[in-house]
């Protein structure tokens, strides 16, 4: 993802806040309403759980869906304009060569590498083959272009409108400041990570894994993530929702059981955590800043207490944000860079990987070696399990849709399980990772998803042991 800021946000990113002690009286009290009031907004937004036309989900979830619901059948088209839009504009600056100013939205938008560009058309070429329903059944089934089409996009274009506009409620006013420093010693000593890492998995949790990731993103384009940091939390922290996670249970049929599923994810998330961040190859990547610094300090002098000095560097945070109309103009076009960039992405990308699922044995031959692991772990059906575990690479429904045919419910509750711990599926987070300016490939990806996965099902499988 492009790193759009404007000179004043720059300019606060590359100088140590303003010293809260600094301020008048009358300074502090603004700027503390001013954490406290926007802070407050953004976990009511991003954070807070509630039960909603019989379903458990999150202001931003109110939103999308009343969004979702007032463009209908429309948002068909708002795509096919953005993902067309989005090629077009490329290879008009690819082949024309214009002198684009550094730094316009234009050439942040369209001057990209021919690797996107392909993928951008790809993407077009997708969507227009998925709408006229013109070409292979591979792209244009209803299992494979038509789940990107009809499922997933039309909750990603609402879902980004507000997200990427609302976002700085949570992580630009002193909230992310505030709780850092008071988690800062837990996570580093857990997780390898700095404090205020605790936002992301707050968000991802109660949220959607795509929120937790957008929060990712920005933190490392702002330099407050080193590369190793961004890559962890990217990877690791990026759990999808509680809601999603039901749908999920309900899907593969262990529903009934839905309090144990939950507590097991939980429970797995957690441990691969604390082990992932310390193996290849998250371990291995360099604590270098996108900026070329570090703007991160979350040490607590020594005449602070932690809780002081928490809301110390919150007020300060809060007190140096410019006003409400410049923060939105930033990200709007932080909101055309997603739409424009990752839109045909996840058509490409996210059309072929369930192509490659539905159409071919190509997830069968990768799902070979697991199956002995499975054996061992004394799994019943196995051999159903295991490609149902590796199609989670390509997205994160599919294990439970395959998995859901599978008699014994002990598989059934593993299958589905490992599906939501196993994080990256290349239909959304696998292509905003690889859109995002965090240095993963997709080998890398894929290393790090069987490497979840080999740790969930040691630990998933131990639980339903005990339950089966």
């Amino acid at each position: 993802m492009t790193n759009y800021m404007d000179k004043s946000q720059q300019s606060i990113l590359e100088k140590d806040a303003v010293d809260s002690e600094s301020l008048s009286e009358k300074q502090w009290r603004a700027s503390l309403w001013k954490f406290l009031l926007f802070s407050a907004f953004g976990i009511a937004l991003f954070i807070i759980p509630f039960q909603w036309d019989g379903k458990v989900t999150i202001l931003l979830g109110v939103l999308t869906d009343t969004l979702q619901a007032l463009l209908g059948g429309y948002v068909v088209y708002v795509v096919m304009a953005l993902v067309t839009t989005s090629c077009i504009g490329a290879l008009a600056v690819k082949v024309l060569k214009p002198n684009l100013r550094e730094g316009s939205l234009v050439k942040n938008l369209f001057d990209v590498n021919w690797f996107w560009l392909v993928t951008r058309i790809l993407g077009m070429a997708f969507v227009w083959m998925i709408f006229l329903q013109v070409g292979p059944e591979f792209i244009i089934s209803r299992n494979t272009g038509g789940v990107i089409f009809e499922d997933l996009i039309p909750i990603l274009i609402p879902l980004f409108f507000f997200a990427i506009l609302l976002l700085p409620f949570l992580t630009d006013f002193g909230l992310m400041e505030f709780l850092g420093t008071l988690s800062s010693k837990l996570f580093v000593k857990l997780f390898n990570l700095p404090g205020r890492s605790a936002v992301d998995a707050m968000s991802s949790w109660f949220g959607a894994a795509s929120i937790g990731l957008l929060v990712t993103m920005q933190q490392y384009d702002k330099s407050y993530y080193s590369q190793r940091e961004a890559a962890i939390i990217a990877t690791t922290f990026s759990v999808t929702s509680i809601a999603f996670t039901y749908v999920v249970a309900k899907t593969i049929g262990v529903d009934n059981n839905f309090v144990y599923f939950y507590l097991t994810i939980a429970l797995t998330g957690f441990i691969a955590a604390i082990i992932m961040p310390r193996i290849p190859p998250l371990s291995s990547k360099p604590d270098t800043y996108h900026s070329g610094k570090s703007m991160l300090d979350e040490e607590t002098p020594a005449h602070y207490t932690t809780y002081q000095w928490a809301v110390n560097r919150a007020v300060t945070r809060a007190q140096s944000m410019p006003r409400l109309g410049q923060v939105f103009k930033s990200s709007t076009k932080n909101l055309f860079d997603i739409y424009f960039g990752l839109i045909p992405v996840v058509f490409a990308i996210g059309t072929i990987g369930l192509g490659l699922a539905e159409y071919t044995p190509v997830f069968n031959w990768l799902a070979t070696p697991l199956v002995p692991l499975l054996e061992w772990l004394q799994i019943p059906e196995a051999t159903k399990a295991a490609p149902a575990m590796i199609m989670g690479f390509a997205d994160m429904y599919l294990p439970a849709l395959v998995g859901k045919s599978i008699e014994s419910e002990m598989t059934r509750f593993i299958v589905g399980a490992a599906s939501i711990t196993q994080i990256i599926y290349m239909s959304e987070v696998g292509a905003l990772i690889l859109k995002s300016n965090i240095k993963l490939n997709i080998l890398e990806l894929f290393g790090i998803f069987m490497l979840r996965t080999l740790i969930s099902l040691v630990v998933i499988t131990s639980v339903a042991h005990l339950l089966y």
